[in-house]
Protein backbone atom coordinates (compact mmCIF):
# COMPACT_ATOMS: atom_id res chain seq x y z
CA UNK A 1 0.00 0.00 0.00
CA UNK A 2 0.80 3.53 -1.11
CA UNK A 3 2.26 5.68 1.97
CA UNK A 4 -0.59 8.26 3.75
CA UNK A 5 1.02 11.44 2.93
CA UNK A 6 -2.25 13.44 3.07
CA UNK A 7 -2.43 11.60 7.16
CA UNK A 8 1.32 12.47 7.59
CA UNK A 9 0.84 16.25 6.35
CA UNK A 10 -2.72 16.86 8.66
CA UNK A 11 -1.11 15.22 11.60
CA UNK A 12 2.45 17.63 11.60
CA UNK A 13 0.03 20.92 10.84
CA UNK A 14 -2.11 19.85 13.40
CA UNK A 15 0.71 19.19 16.34
CA UNK A 16 1.90 22.83 15.48
CA UNK A 17 -1.17 24.52 15.25
CA UNK A 18 -0.78 25.76 12.41
CA UNK A 19 -3.77 26.58 9.83
CA UNK A 20 -2.96 25.85 6.11
CA UNK A 21 -2.06 29.04 5.60
CA UNK A 22 0.50 29.82 8.30
CA UNK A 23 2.03 26.55 6.81
CA UNK A 24 2.12 26.89 3.50
CA UNK A 25 3.46 30.41 3.66
CA UNK A 26 6.67 28.49 5.03
CA UNK A 27 6.81 26.03 2.81
CA UNK A 28 6.16 28.28 -0.34
CA UNK A 29 3.38 26.19 -1.50
CA UNK A 30 -0.10 27.47 -2.30
CA UNK A 31 -3.09 26.82 0.49
CA UNK A 32 -4.63 24.73 -2.56
CA UNK A 33 -2.36 22.14 -3.22
CA UNK A 34 -2.26 22.05 0.52
CA UNK A 35 -5.48 21.61 0.44
CA UNK A 36 -5.49 18.49 -2.16
CA UNK A 37 -2.86 16.86 -0.57
CA UNK A 38 -4.07 16.67 3.01
CA UNK A 39 -7.71 15.68 0.94
CA UNK A 40 -5.46 12.82 -0.61
CA UNK A 41 -6.59 14.24 -4.00
CA UNK A 42 -3.09 15.12 -4.84
CA UNK A 43 0.23 13.36 -4.41
CA UNK A 44 2.96 14.62 -2.24
CA UNK A 45 6.03 15.19 -4.40
CA UNK A 46 9.22 14.29 -2.42
CA UNK A 47 10.38 18.33 -2.94
CA UNK A 48 7.39 19.25 -1.34
CA UNK A 49 7.78 16.89 1.45
CA UNK A 50 11.31 18.37 1.98
CA UNK A 51 9.44 21.80 2.19
CA UNK A 52 7.00 20.51 5.06
CA UNK A 53 10.25 19.11 7.14
CA UNK A 54 12.10 21.83 6.91
CA UNK A 55 8.80 24.18 7.11
CA UNK A 56 8.41 22.19 10.78
CA UNK A 57 11.44 20.64 11.81
CA UNK A 58 10.60 17.81 11.54
CA UNK A 59 12.78 15.11 10.56
CA UNK A 60 12.09 13.51 6.64
CA UNK A 61 12.26 10.20 8.20
CA UNK A 62 9.72 11.22 11.03
CA UNK A 63 7.24 12.14 7.79
CA UNK A 64 7.82 8.77 6.38
CA UNK A 65 6.96 7.04 9.46
CA UNK A 66 3.57 9.32 9.77
CA UNK A 67 2.76 8.50 6.56
CA UNK A 68 3.50 4.54 6.51
CA UNK A 69 0.22 2.47 5.90
CA UNK A 70 -1.45 0.37 8.33
CA UNK A 71 0.42 -2.92 7.22
CA UNK A 72 3.78 -0.74 7.99
CA UNK A 73 2.69 -0.46 10.87
CA UNK A 74 1.48 -3.98 12.36
CA UNK A 75 -2.27 -3.18 10.77
CA UNK A 76 -2.78 -0.17 13.44
CA UNK A 77 -5.79 2.02 13.73
CA UNK A 78 -5.84 5.60 12.19
CA UNK A 79 -6.29 6.59 16.04
CA UNK A 80 -3.56 4.50 17.10
CA UNK A 81 -1.07 5.43 14.68
CA UNK A 82 -2.08 9.23 15.48
CA UNK A 83 -1.33 8.58 19.12
CA UNK A 84 2.15 7.07 18.43
CA UNK A 85 2.76 10.38 16.00
CA UNK A 86 1.82 12.73 18.56
CA UNK A 87 4.79 10.98 21.21
CA UNK A 88 7.35 10.78 18.66
CA UNK A 89 6.42 14.60 17.85
CA UNK A 90 6.91 15.26 21.44
CA UNK A 91 9.65 13.70 21.50
CA UNK A 92 11.76 14.86 18.15
CA UNK A 93 10.23 17.98 18.32
CA UNK A 94 9.98 19.99 21.49
CA UNK A 95 8.55 23.17 20.70
CA UNK A 96 5.25 21.64 18.96
CA UNK A 97 1.60 21.86 21.03
CA UNK A 98 1.23 19.29 23.44
CA UNK A 99 -1.66 17.69 21.83
CA UNK A 100 -3.35 17.34 18.53
CA UNK A 101 -6.71 19.40 17.22
CA UNK A 102 -9.66 17.49 17.57
CA UNK A 103 -11.00 18.27 14.34
CA UNK A 104 -7.79 17.00 13.11
CA UNK A 105 -7.52 13.75 14.20
CA UNK A 106 -9.02 10.66 12.46
CA UNK A 107 -10.83 7.16 13.97
CA UNK A 108 -10.34 4.18 12.18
Amino acid sequence: MEPDYARAFRIIRAAFGLKQSELTARMSISVSQLSLIEAGKRTATPKVIEALAKATRVPVELVEVLAASREDVGGKSNREIAEAAQVLLKLLVPNQRATLAPRMRKTG
